[in-house]
């Protein structure tokens, strides 16, 4: 039995490159021994602090860090409820957490513990956006030049507000291609307030106009030679959705991501019977019974778990088990709002896990690669480890502390998008 117990949890609020991150560090007896975990929901970050400082704090404290399952099922049924968001990310926080004082404890880099590297590296896709099709062809031969082969690719749907493009503000319709607009619950962002996610008018015959028009532009002018792929972000209804599906397969995409909601999951069903597009599924999926029935039917090409959603490591490498059954490939989540130490947890999976697809990567900025130090290094569109111990990265307190979270329209909560008559749009 270890002497090693844990002595204090904490979670860290930083903000080094404009996205607001959540951190916990779990402090042993031993000083020298602890570490580090996203927690990171930022949309909702204090209520994933409360939930560690005034429920899984108290809960943990004098527990062995090695006991990494026993801890991970006992705070996950100590609320009760469960598979939320909120207690999600903040378990995540603690899971991966304990992987990475394991791995320091065993002089071993995550990976190594859960069975070693199945690679040398993970193969990395980024966002190519723009305001119009040249842009976004701009953005692509920008990444291949830096040796990028997979490319995310979105583009403004004129007049209307367009995932991806955070510029486009559909505060009017000018698009020759859509119903005229019959509301009056239009986006006014307020003055001198910093909105996290702009709202605006959408719909999805001008989105699905411009998308397709897009990948016709990327492959006539860029060619077949890279890898493209494209998030629909659920926002489209599902019959529609189908036939966006079955256009898009003459362009050869790597995969296209969220084409529904979770509510709409059997609608997948249909797609594959109709479509030999690849699907990617899963950054909104809290409960491992929504991926289940996605991944024994295979109805979906790529699990893209956010894994702090899931609660942490621990639940991810079991998803991912369940997934090599059925020939189904990880593509965890990797947006901006995943921190560098989500981006190094996501990486120690991705070494390990045979299955391995591609994982998403939100290139890290210059103050955030000082706040984290050991940020995984991407060179030639892969994401190499440093072969530290435990997750390879550390975080810098007294830097993050000179970046507070900035304030934000409603806590920071996303602005509503809607239809042109008003009603709302999942985001």
């Amino acid at each position: 039995m270890s002497n090693l117990r844990i002595r204090d949890v904490r979670t860290i609020f930083t903000e080094p490159d404009n996205i607001r991150l959540v951190i916990v560090k779990i402090e042993t007896n031993e000083p020298e021994i602890y570490g580090v975990g996203c927690a990171t929901f930022t949309q909702r970050p204090t209520a994933v602090f409360a939930a560690v400082e005034d429920y899984l704090k108290p809960f943990l404290i004098g527990k062995d860090p090695a006991d990494i399952e026993d801890i991970w099922q006992s705070s996950y049924v100590s609320s009760y409820w469960r598979n939320g968001p909120v207690l999600n990310n903040a378990l995540s926080g603690i899971d991966q957490a304990l992987w990475d004082i394991k791995g320091k404890l065993a002089g071993m880099p995550v990976y190594d513990l859960l069975g070693g590297k199945a690679r040398s590296s993970a193969a990395v896709y980024v966002h190519a956006n723009g305001s119009e099709y040249q842009e976004v062809e701009d953005d692509v031969r920008m990444y291949m030049e830096e040796g990028f082969h997979h490319i995310r690719v979105q583009v403004v749907t004129p007049g209307y507000v367009t995932y991806g493009n955070k510029g486009s503000s559909g505060e009017s319709i000018s698009s020759k291609y859509g119903p005229r607009l019959g509301t009056d619950r239009i986006f006014e962002p307020l003055s001198d307030t910093l909105h996290a996610h702009p709202g605006g008018i959408f719909e999805p015959g001008p989105y699905m106009k411009s998308a397709l028009g897009l990948f016709e532009y990327i492959r006539s002018k860029v060619g077949w030679d890279i890898e493209i792929l494209h998030d629909v972000h659920e926002r489209i209804p599902p019959i529609q959705g189908i036939g966006f599906a079955k256009e898009v397969e003459q362009y050869k995409l790597y995969f296209l991501e969220d084409l529904f909601s979770p509510e709409d999951n059997d609608y997948f069903r249909m797609v594959r019977h109709q479509t030999s597009t690849p699907i990617a599924m899963g950054e909104l999926y809290n409960n491992p019974h929504e991926v289940i029935p996605m991944v024994k039917d295979r109805l979906i090409d790529f699990l893209r778990i956010h894994i702090s959603q899931i609660g942490g490591i621990t639940p991810a490498r079991k998803l991912a088990a369940l997934c090599e059954a059925f020939n189904v490939r990880t593509a965890w989540h990797g947006p901006g709002d995943t921190s560098p130490v989500g981006h190094a947890a996501n990486l120690m999976l991705d070494l390990n896990t045979i299955n391995f697809g591609i994982q998403e990567y939100a290139i890290f900025g210059d103050n955030s690669k000082e706040v984290f130090p050991g940020c995984p290094e991407v060179k030639d569109g892969y994401m190499w480890p440093n072969g530290s111990p435990g997750l390879g990265i550390d975080i810098n307190e007294a830097l993050a502390a000179k970046f507070p979270f900035k304030d934000r329209a409603y806590g920071g909560a996303w602005d509503t998008v809607r239809r042109a008559d008003g009603s709302v749009v999942k985001p």
